[in-house]
Formats: structure tokens, C-alpha cells, sequence
């Protein structure tokens, strides 16, 4: 049967509800400052199909929207009353979790002996082992290193917790008893949404909430699909690029076409690099999975601002992730800094969708998270773990608005830590957490700030860790003549050194009294800088955003004793010069690996087999690099070396294309 709209409506908004109540009870309950602070953590309502036709709008990680539970459920086998399943295996449960620190609990709701529903929680555990304090390191080149893998398995039997999956556990982190209070927040979490289901069955029937679940997922499908019919037809390609493989400092591609037709919309990652033997793979299992499509969801999102979350958001999606790429790895391949790839995924669906729709879509983001943990000695021979913050920087300025300042929530909307309630958990003093001046792209509509988190350690021996550190080569590109955004730093002064720059770490040891300052990309601006209102630029330098320098440079607009000069500005202002869009990186970089010829090699690498594809790319790198200074393309060449790497990538190409393609034409 079909609900009628107004029984849909309120079944709706009762159990939209009941998650967000699921997600209070966790952060009130957590015990750690991911839950209780950061907000890193969630909880929903799944259908039988293990789909989620329920989840919070105000509270929580948004972007999981999408996850399957299925595979998980059904791994875990046949479910009792009270049973509570357990996982953080990515590949064994298919994506539904996606790194081993988030802890994934399912449970059956129950009604007259048959299950009707299933409730979910996750939340980021501060630590599951694995060979560095919070288990996540980008050099990590399999999850085994990565921490205790946990298979779908039951937590808890008949309400009962498992005593010895309770001491597996407990025995493989280095802070357990903050996670044990984490897990049992969960299960209080688990119980809440078990309740508000009976409630609703009561007040309107087992048939309607049954029937509820699949037609709240048919209302958002039709209206999603009503704002993808609302764009142009057609396809659109775009490339993106992470800063380096961490192994090497070879940047890691990720390309993307995209296909409106119809009201719905094709994904094809075709022309993404192999897979890395670091850990930035996204284990999406090749499916239209939340971290490769998050971007078309906020697109709906935006401009359907009422539509409630649920898996119907998904389904006008097709998906195409190449096996063995960063998109789709294979197992063992590490997965525990997969945000950073999920960002620049983000960027290139936005470089795509904006070639459809320049007047919605944004400049890039800034383009990185980088939750910056602190694992200091706790004076019994442990450590003591805890996010100091899960730092961004802006949002991109998009047609008719400016970014969004020190906050780039593209995959999530994690809140920041209070530096009182970091200081009084951790030794660390906070000396500065204030935006970037001078960061947002230039641009008529200006790209959001980054941010400045400088901070001194307090115990001696204490490690920082800042996964995910990137966009300090390749900067936040704007749009429609606005221009990048500044990339990021990241420097630390050791007490009596000089200071050191650095492009990333893994994990850094430091002693009481040296400072660690991160600071975080800008996002790209949207439009000619010099058509930018001078009543705007004068706001912001008076806000402190941007430099009197930054203005006359980048804006044409003058300033004398705090004031407009006019008529300074306005001859300045006929002295424009174009805004650089895609950054000076990006430009060296196509300049010698052109994007036509990148697509060809990638073939060429997608028809090796897997052990071959890195060795490969590795290879062909290094003899066009060689031509080229060093640092390349963070720093700049002269023409003629450009011209020679140029000219040794095509012939590097040509060796590399199989022989029967060179004789019939063919291009990979």
C-alpha cells in the first residue's frame, strides 16, 4: 500500500526525530572529545534492505546518508532479540565502514517476533591499535598495520555483552577504557531507537511504518531526481589532484566524468590512479557509495533545501569505480587517511557539475581535513589520545555569494573543539585558532579563509599526528576568472631551532615547549576580482580578513588611513591583471602532463595487471621528472626544460601503448 501525504509526512518527522534523539543520548553519554565535542558520529534508522529511510538532519556526520548495512547483517548471521552487531572491516562489510577507527554497531528492532527495522551508531574511536597512537597514518601501505580488524560479529548476545570480544578489544587500543565508554554510549544510543520504534508501531501499526519505510526513500528519489532533471543534459569531465602518494611526491590523479540524463546522473571514475601502497584509498567496493557521491547529494540538498535525508538521495546515481583504483582498492590496501581522497573527490564531482551548472556550483573548497591528534605520555606508560581539532579551511565562493570563512564542511559537519575543554583534556596550550588573512581566493565573490591553529606541547615526548595534510601544492582552483586559493603550511619551532616547513608528517615526536602551527588552504573565489564591490574589500580588511596590501594587489582598491580612496582605485582598477585560476602548480603540471595524455596513460596503467600498475606510473614519472628542477611544480622550470620533460612524456607514452593499438590507431 501507499501511505497517504500527510500519514508519510508525520511518520516522516517522527522518525527523523527519534534518530536525532539516537544521536543526543550518544554525545551526551560519550566519553571522548571525538563524541562529545567533535561530533564525529551517528545514528539512523535501516530498513530491511539495510538502506536508511530515517537519519538526523541537525546532529551527527551528514554525509553517511548512503551507507548499506546489508552485507553487514547479513555476515553477522541470524539476529535475536538484544543482539547487537559489531564491525569495522571495510572490505568485509562493503563500504559500511570505511577506516578502522569508526566502530559500527547495528541492532535488530523486533516487533511480535519478526524484525522490522534495524538501528545504527558509529562513532570515531581515538584508538583500535595499529602502529601509531589513533591507529591512522598516511605511510601505513596495508590495514593490518592500520589496527584490530573487527568482522561483523556480535557485540552483544540477547542483551548481554560478549565478555571476550569486550577483552579482544580492550587488549588491542591503547586507550580502553574511553572507548569502552564510547561503545556503551552507542548501545544506549541503539536502545533509544529500538524504544522510539516500538512507540510508533504503537500509535500507528506494524503496516504503515513497514510501508513508511519505502515510500519516505520513493518521495526523495523523485524529488532528487527532479533537481537533476532541472540541469542541462550532457557530459562534463574534470581532474583533481592530491599533493603526493606519501611514498614519493608524485601527485595522485583522480578524474571524473559525469552524465545527466533523464533526472538521473552517471559517475564514471575512469582515468583515477592505480591504487596507492598509502593510506588515501576510499573502499567504496565499486558501489554508488556516500564518499563518491556526496557532492550530487549536497547539489540536491541545495537546491531542494527541504529534502529529508535518506537513502533516496542515492538512487538517481550510477556509479562506474574502476577495481584497483583509490576509488575502489583492493584488499589489504590501507584506508585509515580515506578523507583526504574523499575531499579531492569532492572537488573534481564539483569541477564537473560546475561546467553543467556554473551559477550553482562553487569554487574548490579548501580541500582538506586534518583532524590534528596529540598522543601524549600519561604517566602509567600509556598515552593519553585525543583530537586537538579537526581542522578545514574555507568554502568555495560560488555566483552571487562569498565563501564560507574557516569552515569547509564537504564531508561531513564536525564541530570544533573549545580550545577550553582541549587544554583542560590535554597539556597542549593554545596559543592562537583564528582565521587566515589573505587566504580566500580573490575573486568578485571571494573564497572562504582558512584557518590558524598554532599550539605548544606541554609534556615532554608527546607525538602529532596530521593526517590528511594537503593542498600545499596544488591550490583550491577558482572559477569564472576568481582566483586559487593560498595553499596550506605547516610549521613547527622546536625550542632553540630554527623553524621547519613541512609539507606533511606522519607522526612527530616533540618536546614540552615547541610550537606546531598548522595552517589551512583558502578555497578558490568565483569572478573577476576587480568587479568585487570596494564597500565588500573594505569590509573585509576592516574585519581582518584581507591585508590593505591583499586589497590594492588583488582587488584594485586603495586604501588611505582606513578609508577608500577612490580615485586611486579607480585608476588602479584600469590596470587589471587576469586572476590565476588554477594556481601555478596546476598550470607547470599540465603543461608537460597534459590531461588528454594522462587519460591515456591511465588506460595504458588499467590494462596492466595490479602488481604492475605503480611500478609503472613510478617509473614513467621519475625519467620525465629528471628533466625538470627539483620540487617540481611547486617550483618553477624554464621553457626549455618544460619543452624536453613535454617531449619525453609523449615518446614515454607511444613506448608504453601496446603495439596493435599503435598499428590500427587505437588509443587506450
Amino acid at each position: 500500500m501507499k501511505l497517504d501525504p500527510v500519514t508519510l509526512e508525520i511518520l516522516g518527522n517522527k522518525l527523523a526525530a527519534a534518530t536525532e534523539e539516537m544521536c543526543i543520548t550518544l554525545q551526551r553519554v560519550g566519553r571522548t572529545l571525538y563524541v562529545k565535542e567533535t561530533a564525529d558520529f551517528c545514528c539512523a534508522l535501516a530498513g530491511l534492505d539495510g538502506r536508511f529511510f530515517a537519519y538526523p538532519r541537525s546532529i551527527g556526520v551528514s554525509g553517511f546518508v548512503g551507507l548499506d548495512c546489508l552485507p553487514t547483517i547479513r555476515a553477522a548471521g541470524p539476529l535475536e532479540p538484544g543482539d547487537v552487531i559489531l564491525t569495522n572491516d571495510p572490505y568485509r562489510s562493503q563500504g559500511l565502514a570505511t577506516h578502522l577507527p569508526d566502530l559500527h554497531v547495528i541492532a535488530p528492532c523486533f516487533h511480535d517476533g519478526r524484525i522490522v527495522a534495524y538501528a545504527w551508531a558509529f562513532v570515531h574511536c581515538s584508538d583500535v591499535g595499529g602502529r601509531v597512537p589513533s591507529s591512522i597514518s598516511p605511510t601505513n601501505s596495508e590495514i593490518y598495520q592500520e589496527g584490530l580488524q573487527i568482522p561483523p560479529l556480535k557485540l552483544v548476545k540477547r542483551g548481554e555483552i560478549n565478555a571476550d570480544i569486550e577483552l579482544l578489544f580492550r587488549a588491542n587500543t591503547r586507550t580502553p577504557d574511553a572507548n569502552m565508554g564510547d561503545i556503551r554510549a552507542m548501545l544506549a544510543a541503539l536502545d533509544v531507537g529500538r524504544k522510539r520504534v516500538e512507540r510508533v508501531i504503537a500509535q500507528h501499526g506494524v503496516d504503515a511504518f513497514l510501508t513508511a519505510q519505502s515510500d519516505l526513500c520513493d518521495y526523495v528519489e523523485l524529488r532528487a531526481r527532479a533537481v537533476l532533471a532541472s540541469l542541462p543534459e550532457g557530459s562534463w569531465r574534470f581532474a583533481d589532484y592530491l599533493d603526493s602518494d606519501v611514498v614519493s611526491d608524485l601527485p595522485v590523479r583522480l578524474a571524473v566524468s559525469v552524465t545527466l540524463a533523464g533526472g538521473g546522473i552517471e559517475i564514471d571514475f575512469t582515468g583515477t590512479d592505480p591504487q596507492l601502497a598509502a593510506a588515501m584509498n576510499i573502499p567504496s567496493a565499486g558501489l554508488v557509495h556516500p564518499w563518491l557521491t556526496l557532492r550530487v547529494m549536497a547539489l540536491v540538498a541545495t537546491l531542494d533545501p527541504t529534502v529529508p535525508l535518506n537513502a533516496g538521495l542515492q538512487r538517481p546515481i550510477a556509479m562506474i569505480a574502476p577495481e584497483g583504483t583509490v576509488v575502489n582498492p583492493m584488499r589489504p590496501a590501507a584506508v585509515g587517511v580515506r578523507h583526504a581522497a574523499c575531499v579531492r573527490v569532492n572537488d573534481v564531482l564539483n569541477g564537473a557539475l560546475g561546467q553543467a551548472a556554473p551559477k550553482v556550483m562553487t569554487a574548490a573548497n579548501s580541500g582538506m581535513i586534518v583532524p590534528v591528534v596529540v598522543a601524549e605520555p600519561d604517566g602509567h606508560g600509556g598515552r593519553n589520545v585525543q583530537v586537538v581539532e579537526p581542522m578545514t579551511g574555507g568554502t568555495g565562493a560560488r555566483f552571487g555569494q562569498d565563501g564560507t570563512d574557516g569552515r569547509d564542511p564537504s564531508i561531513s559537519n564536525l564541530a570544533n573543539n573549545p580550545v577550553e575543554t582541549v587544554e583542560a583534556e590535554l597539556s597542549v596550550e593554545i596559543e592562537r585558532y583564528a582565521l587566515r588573512p589573505d587566504s580566500g581566493g580573490a575573486g568578485q565573490w571571494r573564497g572562504g579563509c582558512g584557518l590558524d591553529l598554532t599550539f605548544r606541547i606541554g609534556t615532554h615526548a608527546s607525538m602529532v599526528l596530521a593526517r590528511g595534510m594537503e593542498r600545499a601544492v596544488f591550490r583550491p582552483w577558482g572559477m569564472a576568472g576568481g582566483a586559487s586559493g593560498v595553499p596550506a603550511e605547516l610549521n613547527v619551532r622546536r625550542h632553540g631551532e630554527a623553524p621547519e616547513h613541512l609539507r606533511r608528517i606522519d607522526m612527530l615526536e616533540l618536546k614540552a615547549g615547541d610550537v606546531v602551527q598548522l595552517l589551512t588552504a583558502g578555497a578558490g573565489g568565483y569572478g573577476d576580482p576587480f568587479e568585487r564591490a570596494p564597500a565588500l574589500v573594505l569590509r573585509d580588511v576592516r574585519q581582518g580578513l584581507v591585508s590593505t596590501e591583499a586589497a590594492r594587489r588583488d582587488y584594485g582598491v586603495v586604501m588611505t588611513g582606513g578609508e577608500i580612496d577612490h580615485a586611486a582605485t579607480e585608476a588602479c582598477r584600469t590596470r587589471r591583471a587576469v586572476a590565476d585560476s588554477d594556481g601555478p602548480e596546476r598550470r607547470r603540471w599540465h603543461a608537460v602532463f597534459d590531461p588528454a595524455s594522462l587519460d591515456r596513460f591511465s588506460a595504458i596503467l588499467a590494462a596492466r595487471p595490479h602488481a604492475e600498475r605503480q611500478p609503472a606510473r613510478r617509473s614513467l614519472y621519475a625519467a620525465v621528472l629528471a628533466e625538470l628542477p627539483a620540487g617540481f611544480p611547486a617550483s618553477a622550470a624554464d621553457e626549455a626544460s618544460l619543452a624536453a620533460a613535454r617531449r619525453l612524456f609523449a615518446e614515454q607514452i607511444i613506448q608504453l601503448t601496446p603495439a596493435e593499438a599503435q598499428t590500427t590507431g587505437d588509443r587506450p
